[in-house]
């Protein structure tokens, strides 16, 4: 399931939680309950925004060495090493 990072403006907070790519959460309450975090003292109908940078930006730093395992061939591996048989 996918990350998203969303900003209340009412307090400045900005929440990364997890939901299917279909749901859209637009008020406090509804990503306090889905972040599982107490809303505190802002409203739970304030308005928050999904910003443009979500969690599941890959950076080359975590790709381990940053090559991929090389096929004798060439190619791509037999067996659906590479997802694509």
């Amino acid at each position: 399931m996918p990350t998203y990072d969303y900003i209340c403006e009412a307090n400045g907070r900005v929440v990364e939680v997890k939901h299917r790519m279909s749901e859209v959460l637009s008020t406090w309450g509804e990503l306090c309950e889905q972040a599982g975090i107490e809303p505190g003292d802002t409203p739970a109908g304030a308005e928050v925004r999904k910003l443009a940078t979500g969690g599941q930006v890959v950076k080359s730093a975590s790709l381990g060495s940053g090559t991929a395992p090389a096929c004798s061939t060439g190619g791509c591996c037999s067996g659906s090493m590479c997802g694509l048989d």
